[in-house]
């Protein structure tokens, strides 16, 4: 069952946002024009693995007619760190598998997606949050693993700044735990796109504060094991980027957890 695609409904700027829901946002997301203005579009799909074995991600990124594609992958059995990024395609990924380097999964929903439409600047934004299950091989390990797709798009403000975490656990009472955390976009103290997933059930969670060298956020305590960090300057684009892999360990919405596995991240981003 793949992903669903965003939904042509009524325009952001005739209905009262913040707005969160389940599917049918007030946006015409599929519609989207490349610039609004003088402001591009910003379009992009990710997905995380975030298992005991292995962690990934990798992603596409369109800013206007630029783009951008993505992969790390940590082996966490070897501590083996790698990654690539490029300005020309370099991975398939589509609404159900991602291939690339050593790497070749499938992911299928595991919970109620999560969407959101958010002013930023002068503009709406969206963006769609689903829990996934994803098995196939990661450098030659068989993994079959809880992780996350994020599908954004909008104009955003020309100068954007974010902390956001993701993650996978299990909670003491043996509950499968993911969560999507932020500050900084779509972090109103209602209707945001924070939400923790109990055994695939979202509930939206209250905004949390991140530390500055991303060791902890809310309750959830950080053990960075390895880093993806870029700085690009392309023409009237200059991106800042850190986004490292690890355990977790602590709390998140009152849950405690007895195990975790994730990523931080932090952008400053002029595009």
């Amino acid at each position: 069952m793949p992903v669903r695609r965003p939904r042509r409904v009524r325009h952001a700027d005739r209905m009262h946002l913040p707005w969160r829901g389940p599917a049918n946002p007030p946006l015409e997301v599929d519609q989207l024009p490349i610039f609004r203005g003088l402001r591009p579009r910003k379009k992009w799909r990710y997905l995380g693995v975030y298992g005991p074995d292995a962690q990934m991600c990798v992603g596409i990124a369109r800013i206007g007619i630029a783009y951008q594609a993505f992969w790390a992958v940590h082996n966490r059995t070897t501590d083996a760190f790698r990654e690539r990024s490029a300005l020309w395609p370099i991975v398939h990924f589509d609404e159900n598998s991602a291939r690339f380097d050593g790497v070749d999964v499938s992911y299928v929903p595991a919970g109620d997606p999560v969407e959101v439409v958010s002013r930023h600047g002068n503009h709406p934004i969206w963006t769609r949050k689903t829990p996934v299950r994803v098995t196939g091989t990661i450098d030659g390990i068989a993994i079959d693993s809880p992780g996350l797709v994020d599908e954004s798009a909008g104009h955003h403000d020309r100068v954007t700044t974010w902390s956001w975490s993701a993650g996978c656990g299990t909670s003491d009472t043996g509950a499968a735990i993911v969560w999507n955390l932020v500050d900084g976009v779509h972090d109103s103290p209602n209707d945001s796109e924070r939400t923790v997933w109990v055994d695939g059930v979202p509930r939206e969670v209250g905004p949390v504060e991140f530390a500055e060298d991303l060791s902890r956020v809310g309750d959830l305590e950080f053990h960075a094991e390895a880093e993806r960090a870029r700085h690009d300057r392309l023409l009237l684009i200059d991106s800042k980027y850190r986004q490292p892999f690890g355990t977790f360990t602590g709390s998140i919405a009152g849950i405690t957890l007895r195990d975790g596995y994730g990523v931080m991240e932090h952008h400053d981003v002029r595009w």
